[in-house]
């Protein structure tokens, strides 16, 4: 059994901050200086839209609220959603192969835009989303969330203000938990996932984009990675704890998928995007949060090429019947 003392015990060999108080500050203040433009989002959107020449999550190009892994990262759990659901079945009304309507919450939402371009995509992938959950421990991405999903008419999706550990949602609730690249940003993940266990109903999905957040055994990131992901807002996990917290979690049917290969070229046109179109993302975001965009994909693929980190998409399921 790994104690919360243990597991808040940090790669870089000293304990992480673990406090709620402590941690909405940190995260706070580096999400703040990464993507100061979100704050002002009404002014950003228009200036989204000019550049993009789209609205809503895809118009976003994933630069500024979908993790490392981007939109890309969105699809890759929506497809592993829609394989984990039962077989599909047919309405005699329409002949179309649909599904039950399902209720689903991402632990970590953010300022809410990997989880509306995933809603959208389970949709467009004919998957009815019934209800959506935004689950954020700092109170200012909520609020920014909950005004892009106001103007963008989004009615079944609540924002939580809420400890990822400890979510005010009842046991057996959810028939998917999405964690989408938000997992080195909890201090303790074996809490997380045995809660994320906790809100899932009996044969339940959880899926997971590991974009920053494991590591080989006895291995541990690069200087140079945290330089630009300080070890007090990303938290890194050796592989194997994180098939044990799993497991102790309750969780079965556990699958974990490479993507290192994926992942490098993936980041290596990110950031193409990145430097074709610095000066209308710099007008978007500001010079300074460009200048950390692209020096946070550059040093994060140079974990990947270096076996430093290990890009994943790992699948469980909550045990007991579907």
């Amino acid at each position: 059994m790994v104690t919360p003392a243990a597991e808040a015990q940090g790669r870089t060999g000293r304990t992480e901050q673990t406090g709620r108080t402590d941690q909405r500050d940190v995260q706070y203040h580096y999400h703040r200086g990464l993507f100061p433009a979100m704050h002002d989002w009404e002014r950003t959107e228009r200036s989204i839209v000019e550049f993009t020449g789209e609205n809503g999550p895809k118009g976003l190009l994933g630069l500024d609220q979908m993790g490392h892994f981007g939109p890309q990262g969105c699809d890759l759990v929506a497809a592993a959603v829609r394989d984990a659901l039962p077989h599909a079945t047919t309405h005699a009304t329409t002949c179309a192969a649909t599904r039950a309507a399902i209720d689903l919450c991402e632990l970590g939402s953010g300022f809410g835009g990997a989880l509306r371009y995933l809603t959208d995509a389970l949709a467009s992938g004919g998957v009815a989303v019934r209800t959506v959950y935004g689950v954020d421990l700092v109170p200012e991405h909520c609020e920014v969330s909950r005004r892009i999903s106001a103007a963008q008419h989004r009615t079944n999706l609540t924002e939580i203000c809420a400890d990822a550990a400890h979510v005010p949602l009842p046991d057996a609730s959810l028939d998917v938990v999405a964690v989408t690249g938000s997992m080195p940003h909890f201090p303790r993940p074996g809490a997380v996932l045995r809660e994320a266990a906790r809100l899932l109903r009996p044969g339940g999905t959880l899926v997971i984009t590991e974009e920053v957040s494991l590591a080989p055994a006895g291995r541990r990131p690069s200087a140079a990675f945290h330089e630009v992901h300080p070890p007090d807002v990303f938290f890194t996990t050796p592989l194997p704890d994180r098939l044990r917290q799993l497991d102790e979690a309750d969780f079965t049917d556990v699958s974990t998928r490479d993507l290192r290969d994926w992942a490098v070229a993936l980041l290596r046109d990110r950031l193409k995007v990145v430097r074709v179109f610095r000066g209308s993302v710099a007008g978007i975001y500001g010079d300074k949060p460009v200048d950390l965009i692209e020096r946070t994909l550059t040093t994060a693929r140079e974990e990947y090429l270096a076996g430093r980190l290990l890009p994943m998409l790992v699948t469980a399921r909550r045990a007991g019947p579907a």
